[in-house]
């Protein structure tokens, strides 16, 4: 499985994404912001966290018009796979791959810990290996991550099984305490926590682990 790494100016979970798919045995190209095209043959795209161009404007607002999303447009097109993870996650709702947006964060401070989340959904390449209604610890480090969409679209979400991650604390005021949503094909996710800072356990929790092996799992069972 071949996966490619975004890396925006003021990205700075890129490696730590690359490692993560690394350990499940996925080939990993990082790719520029300023590149054209992804890589051939690549399967899922992972967009890291960070502060792209300084948060400058929006959070993801000016990494989405970099001519790189013009291709992850592409691939999401061709039905290709895309995670995008806390800045990653915003980028995607800026470019309208996925609904809704990111807001400061309730209190208007920065968050640095780690949250359980709840897995609300196995009906996806990103969350076949847990349970339903498991509850799994990950890491969340963000200012910008209080998840808003109008009402209409926060039931359209609910009743289509999209709301795959949702914070049994809420930290930072997301509606519906909203973590993690899919697309209406279930091959975008975007997420706030940082499954790839839960990959072993010098990091405290393993529990990112099994998304990165869910990827890949269900990509070769296929």
């Amino acid at each position: 499985m071949k996966a490619a790494v975004v890396v925006f100016p003021g990205s700075n979970c890129d490696r730590d994404l690359t490692v993560a798919f690394e350990s499940v045995g996925c080939t990993v190209h990082r790719v520029w912001h300023k590149d054209t095209e992804l890589p051939p043959g690549t399967d899922v795209v992972g967009i890291p966290g960070g502060f792209s161009f300084g948060d400058y404007l929006r959070c993801g607002a000016i990494a989405a018009q970099s001519t790189i999303c013009r291709a992850i447009q592409r691939h999401a097109e061709r039905g290709g796979y895309v995670l995008g993870i806390c800045n990653g996650f915003q980028i995607l709702t800026e470019s309208g791959l996925l609904p809704g947006v990111l807001l400061r964060n309730i209190r208007l401070k920065y968050i640095c810990k780690r949250v359980t989340l709840r897995v609300n959904s196995r009906n996806s390449i990103y969350t076949d290996r847990y349970s339903v209604g498991e509850e799994i610890d990950i890491p969340i480090a963000h200012h910008d991550g209080n998840y808003f969409a109008d009402l209409e679209t926060i039931s359209r979400l609910q009743g289509e099984d999209r709301i795959v991650f949702e914070y049994i604390e809420n930290p930072n005021g997301s509606c519906a305490n909203i973590a993690g949503i899919v697309s209406s094909n279930r091959r975008i996710l975007g997420m706030m926590p940082h499954p790839e800072r839960a990959i072993d356990s010098i990091h405290g929790s393993i529990d990112g682990r099994r998304m990165f092996q869910s990827i890949i799992g269900i990509y070769v069972a296929v």
